[in-house]
């Protein structure tokens, strides 16, 4: 399947693996680029940019596919060193870029300098056309299903995505919600050139997380997600558990009066308890509704040839039949 996304990446199949927080280390990045689609390495999983560097060196053995790097940039006292994450990067010799959280503009005359490609999350069309305008080659357009952060607007893809068709002039693929053919097959007629999917590659064989997280997506359904942080406007979707449950008893007992330290216990530093130690309770992660939509754990390869495989199906047999009816 050819689309603007696979042309601009150079990529097979229109299927991004979106960067995650210890997730998206070179094993996984380099099983989906195999796969067809476009791996991404999550720098801020590396503690250092030179360990970003060497998990760049590891990918590149264990592919010649095309794969990117996601940097989100935070509103943080303390940034990371973006300067050296980025040289990491381009002596790395990666072609593909996803940013994510603040403008990434002062980087892209760089990143462009290097002919590196820029494709930006976005939650809201106004933002996603603030990125075409700033440079980006292509935009992730984020939905309210989406796990992580959806942003404050809470407007679903069935809304979004056209809404972004109608606005955007550069190509833009579907996040949140997407789990199979299905997904794709509707992100295509609303005017995306592909799809994003994070929560669906955890639950993969290649993904380096704990058999308990994939589990716990398998076992989810669809009702059993959170929002959190939406007083402190920094709402993330999260898999319910024990603490989640309490942190929300917090928001709701603190009101107004709620600061980030109050919930520190369940945010902070709970990301390698959770996908390398398997503490399903220890607190808060990201995930989106879609769990709702996995019930296996395959190879990469096996995900991405099914939804192809049935991406064709439904377009050339459900779809063709239909209008060969209305004919």
């Amino acid at each position: 399947m050819k689309t603007r996304i696979t042309e601009l990446f150079g990529i097979e199949h229109p299927i991004i693996q979106g960067g995650m927080h210890y997730v998206g280390y070179a094993q996984l990045a380099a099983a989906v680029s195999n796969a067809g689609g476009l791996g991404i390495i999550t720098a801020l999983t590396q503690k250092t940019p030179d360990d970003l560097r060497n998990e760049i060196a590891k990918c590149r053995d264990m592919t010649d596919k095309p794969f990117g790097v996601n940097v989100t940039f935070l509103p943080t006292l303390n940034p990371p060193d973006y300067p050296a994450i980025f040289k990491a990067i381009i002596e790395g010799g990666v072609k593909v870029v996803e940013t994510a959280g603040n403008n990434p503009s002062e980087y892209l005359p760089l990143l462009k300098e290097h002919g590196i490609k820029v494709i930006h999350k976005c939650t809201a069309v106004r933002h996603a056309l603030k990125a075409q305008t700033i440079g980006c080659d292509a935009v992730s357009v984020d939905g309210f299903e989406c796990g992580g952060h959806p942003g404050e607007d809470d407007i679903p893809n069935m809304i979004l995505l056209p809404r972004a068709a109608d606005e955007l002039d550069i190509p833009f693929v579907s996040s949140g919600g997407q789990a199979d053919a299905r997904s794709l097959v509707a992100s295509l007629a609303m005017g995306a050139e592909g799809m994003n999917m994070g929560t669906r590659f955890i639950a993969t064989q290649e993904a380096p997380v704990h058999e308990n997280v994939k589990q716990a997506i398998v076992a989810a359904s669809e009702l059993d997600t959170r929002l959190v942080m939406r007083p402190l406007r920094n709402t993330e979707r999260v898999m319910t558990n024990v603490a989640v449950e309490r942190l929300l008893e917090k928001e709701r007992a603190l009101g107004s009066d709620l600061k980030f330290a109050d919930i520190a216990e369940e945010v902070a530093g709970v990301y390698p308890r959770i996908m390398i130690d398997g503490e399903m309770d220890a607190g808060a992660w990201s995930c989106g509704m879609v769990a709702g939509l996995i019930h296996d754990i395959p190879t990469c390869q096996e995900l991405i040839t099914r939804i192809m495989a049935e991406a064709e199906q439904i377009i050339t047999n459900r779809l063709a039949r239909m209008q060969g009816a209305a004919g």
